[in-house]
């Protein structure tokens, strides 16, 4: 029996983050298939490559005719490329009122056995370039469409409001019409496949996206340290804001590791219990895990890769009862659930949870084996499974 032949769709490449590393994970488990995007940036498809274990000399045998195809020519773009270059690769943001018909006009045609789309705005619009079936891996439906609070806090003023919420507008309509187009739904958490039934009407299974586990371990050699970690892009829905004020209330240091746009805003609100690191290399992350008492996730994930990483560090984690984090911290074994609520009782609970902070209470191997369970290989071996079971 031959190999199914699979094409893969991605949103955009324009920076390597969480649901890259998933497309990755795709691409080991489909070698060769094609991956189409409407947008790309060479930097980010060279990580993209790298993470996948290719190099631009290697080749796959994955799709029709891809016999041989050079590594470098898998991932396939759209005009829409050309025009990011153009702008000198500054936003993709005014781009995006295009990348509906964009994944419309992919040439997927009747060629393959499964299309296996990897959304988040407006990929699932592949849906309507081809007859074979589709499998949509969601990292959620595009929040800051059907969210209005999640898109206040994102628009950073009154015109990025204005702009966010016609784009939004857009991004419904357009998720809506796929919809019935879809052969299956996998949404990477509980969380997200509550929204996919709630926004878009359809059930969906939960396969937890991956995790670099293997790259992250404890080191007896050690010891933990007196200050909790936030680790993360530093912008207004992981809610850092919350981490700060939570530890002046609780008098506990805290390190903030990570930058991004809010960082200015951040410092100006912060004490003297708080230190800023900026962005760092792994290695340093990794050090992090290592010496930190806990880690911090305030805001509400759709999963959360850098818990699950502090977890196979053997660090617990004090997260927002909400999201992602339902599906990764089990309340006394990895960490602890704080009560979700309003800002000001958000920052309560974790002031409470950090001041009557416990280390003994957890224990490093027993949280690093329930991190193994969101493996690379795991995620592999169900994702095949279900691709497998929808494909013609």
């Amino acid at each position: 029996m031959s190999a199914p032949r699979i094409a893969l769709v991605h949103e955009r490449f324009t920076e390597y983050g969480g649901s890259e590393a998933v497309v990755a994970e795709f691409m080991k488990t489909w070698p060769g298939a094609p991956v189409f995007a409407p947008i790309t940036d060479p930097r980010c498809t060279r990580t993209l490559l790298e993470a996948a274990g290719l190099s631009p000399g290697t080749s796959g045998t994955g799709g029709p005719g891809a016999l041989s195809t050079p590594a470098s020519e898998l991932v396939r773009d759209t005009w829409l490329s050309r025009a990011y270059a153009a702008g000198g690769r500054r936003s993709h943001a005014p781009l995006l009122p295009f990348a509906p018909r964009a994944f419309r006009a992919l040439p997927l045609d009747n060629a393959y056995d499964a299309v296996v789309v990897s959304h988040h705005a407006f990929a699932t619009q592949a849906a309507f370039a081809t007859a074979a079936p589709v499998i949509a891996y969601v990292h959620s439906p595009a929040r800051w469409a059907w969210d209005s609070a999640f898109r206040a806090r994102e628009a950073g003023g009154r015109a990025g409001q204005a702009v966010l919420t016609g784009l939004g507008a857009l991004a419904r309509r357009n998720e809506l019409r796929a919809a019935p187009r879809l052969a299956h739904v996998v949404a990477n958490s509980q969380a997200v496949a509550d929204r996919v039934r709630d926004w878009w009407g359809l059930p969906a299974s939960v396969v937890n996206p991956p995790v670099r586990v293997a790259r992250f371990a404890p080191d007896p050699s050690i010891e933990r340290e007196d200050f909790f970690l936030f680790a993360g892009r530093l912008v207004p829905y992981k809610r850092p804001d919350l981490a700060i004020a939570a530890a002046q209330r609780a008098g506990v240091r805290l390190v903030i590791l990570g930058g991004g746009r809010y960082r200015q805003q951040l410092e100006a609100m912060a004490g003297p219990e708080t230190t800023f690191l900026g962005a760092a290399p792994d290695d340093v992350l990794l050090d992090m895990y290592q010496r930190c008492r806990a880690l911090l996730m305030p805001g509400v994930e759709d999963f959360g890769i850098v818990p699950v990483e502090a977890m196979a560090c053997g660090a617990p984690v004090l997260a927002v009862g909400a999201g992602g984090a339902l599906d990764t911290v089990v309340p006394g074994i990895s960490g602890e659930h704080v009560p979700a609520g309003n800002d000001a009782e958000v920052t309560d609970g974790f002031a409470r949870a950090m001041r009557d902070f416990d280390p003994a209470a957890y224990h490093a191997d027993t949280i690093r084996k329930h991190a193994a369970t969101f493996s690379p290989e795991t995620f592999r071996t169900r994702i095949a499974d279900i691709v497998s079971r929808n494909s013609r």
